[in-house]
């Protein structure tokens, strides 16, 4: 039986799988995972990029679509529904290769090093040539690549992979162009992703502070401001 032809995804879409197919794997006690799982799983704050604030309508409608793909199945159970996913089934590649793309969905584009860090949670990879192989095997797939290998960026030690649930990633802009809209200085692509973990790290700490602050100012007796 032929493998059908895989839809073009969209953000959400992506979002979603990640989210099922990393919790599966993190939390299995907890999996399939419940709708209020699922999105508090998309809107992490941590592991995530970009970082995303989905309502559960978002959510929900993202399953339906999924589940018209067969790539996410509804189970009833307890007091509520719950998802989980198809992609090694739908796409028929080992639990590796999911792995590997569940990264991908969840963080964006990656060096084979990097990806292996992020993926030890779920998987043990001996050596970074263990997941380039299984990089090379999802890009010469012969029922249709799934990642891709970027071109390397000036300043960039190694090559980033991208997934292609949807479609081909947009390329990225460097060179003349891009030094001057950062007036004459070279900020480079190390230096972003630096930027945007730190980001993400004061948004978690902040929200951290918050509840705190809330909890401190309740046992006190007094408003909160916000």
């Amino acid at each position: 039986m032929s493998t059908p032809s895989l839809p073009v995804l969209s953000l959400l879409e992506t979002r979603v799988l990640g989210v099922l197919a990393e919790k599966q794997r993190t939390v299995p006690d907890s999996y399939p995972l419940t709708l209020n799982s699922l999105v508090s799983g998309c809107n992490q704050k941590t592991s995530r990029n970009p970082v995303l604030e989905l309502a559960e309508s978002q959510v929900q409608a993202a399953i339906d679509s999924l589940k018209g793909y067969s790539l996410v199945a509804e189970t009833s159970g307890g007091r509520a529904f719950r998802y989980e996913h198809n992609v090694d089934r739908v796409l028929r590649i080992p639990s590796q290769s999911v792995i590997l793309l569940t990264v991908l969905m969840l963080r964006g584009p990656q060096t084979a090093g990097e990806l292996r860090i992020a993926c030890d949670r779920m998987h043990n990879f001996a050596d970074i040539s263990s997941v380039e192989g299984f990089l090379e095997e999802l890009a010469e797939r012969p029922a249709g690549a799934l990642v891709v290998k970027l071109a390397r960026l000036p300043g960039a030690r190694e090559s980033r992979w991208a997934h292609l649930l949807s479609g081909a990633p947009a390329e990225e802009v460097a060179g003349p162009a891009s030094d001057a809209s950062y007036a004459g200085h070279d900020v480079s692509l190390g230096e972003v992703a630096a930027l945007k973990a730190n980001v993400a790290r004061l948004e978690a700490e902040l929200a951290s502070l918050k509840v705190l602050v809330g909890r401190v100012c309740s046992e006190l007796g007094i408003s909160d401001a916000g």
